[in-house]
């Protein structure tokens, strides 16, 4: 028997994220399961829209499936973000830093630019 390691290719799940809808549904999902009627209910679009969304989504396996009775709920599933997390880890490093020298930056030319008009006004 084969074990099968779960892992999450980051290129379905940011094509996923990349649309709007997508993103809102995920946003939605954070709340609890819901049907996929009840999804719809929340967007201007069609229930075959929403269900196609919905597939994307399963395929980049951010949202789950299930079976209750005779509902589909769906829920998401934040693991696969992990891989988004971390890609955007290494840019918010360069953006700490590049801000960090920024302000440094910004409060010496103001700190400078103070002194300078202090000694105009003598």
């Amino acid at each position: 028997m084969r074990i099968r390691m779960v892992t999450y290719s980051p290129g379905p799940v940011f094509n996923a994220l990349a649309d709007p809808t997508r993103r809102a549904v995920l946003d939605l999902l954070r709340q609890g399961a819901l049907p996929a009627g009840g999804i719809a209910k929340v967007f201007p679009v069609s229930r075959p829209a929403i269900s196609k969304h919905l597939r994307y989504l399963r395929r980049a396996q951010l949202v789950r499936e299930h079976r209750e009775g005779r509902l589909r709920l769906y829920q998401l599933n934040a693991e696969p973000l992990k891989a988004v997390d971390s890609w955007l880890g290494r840019y918010r490093a360069f953006w700490s830093a590049n801000l960090a020298d920024l302000k440094a930056f910004v409060e010496g030319e103001t700190s400078g630019v103070a002194a300078g008009e202090g000694k105009k006004k003598r």
